[in-house]
């Protein structure tokens, strides 16, 4: 009888303590959006290169720069990349996401909870950060990768372009269904790919 009074106050504290990790984990506090400050802020996209010409399993580097070409502070420079995966319209899928990339590497320290969004932080004025992704194709075909800059994850802190303009793009990619060809360099040790 001991040993079951026992397990049924344990049993309790455990419950108690969960009930209270889950209390103090959800909702209330401050909101999440609160520090971010409102405004809009000026950016130059210097670079934005993805190759046109891609092959399956072949590895490839997606660069977005964004420079801060204002007189304020960025709040947090952030890139959201819509299209490394396409919907699916077959019927009867559990998810109808289908992966066109997928990511081996992406810029460091930049996870955020958001889909698909990576942000690096405060961008000081003249300051440039530099989002890598490392990514390989998984579907052939063509496909349209696009991009947008952010000054902040919540909507308050807006990037533009000079003239009011959204920075955003897109490159439109053609992935092989041929694997790339690549060889070892006897004299360097390097892998080196064949263009085509």
């Amino acid at each position: 009888m001991e040993g079951s009074t026992a397990f049924a106050c344990r049993f309790a504290l455990i419950a108690a303590s969960a009930a209270a990790l889950a209390v103090v984990g959800c909702g209330g506090g401050e909101r999440q959006d609160a520090a971010e400050p409102s405004g809009t802020f000026e950016v130059d996209v210097v670079r934005a290169s993805f190759p046109t010409k891609q092959h399956l399993a072949q590895s490839e580097r997606f660069v977005i720069a964004v420079r801060n070409s204002g007189e304020k502070t960025v709040p947090n420079v952030a890139v959201t990349v819509s299209s490394f995966a396409e919907r699916s319209e077959q019927a009867g899928l559990a998810d109808p996401e289908r992966a066109v990339w997928i990511i081996d590497d992406s810029p460091r320290g930049g996870q955020t909870a958001y889909t698909n969004t990576w942000a690096l932080g405060r961008l000081a004025p003249g300051q440039t950060r530099r989002f890598v992704w490392r990514v390989t194709a998984v579907q052939a075909g063509t496909h349209t990768v696009k991009w947008q800059v952010a000054a902040g994850l919540n909507g308050k802190a807006k990037a533009t372009l000079s003239g009011n303009r959204a920075p955003a793009g897109s490159v439109t990619v053609d992935v092989s269904d041929k694997p790339g060809q690549a060889h070892v360099d006897p004299k360097t040790g390097k892998v080196v790919r064949e263009k085509g």
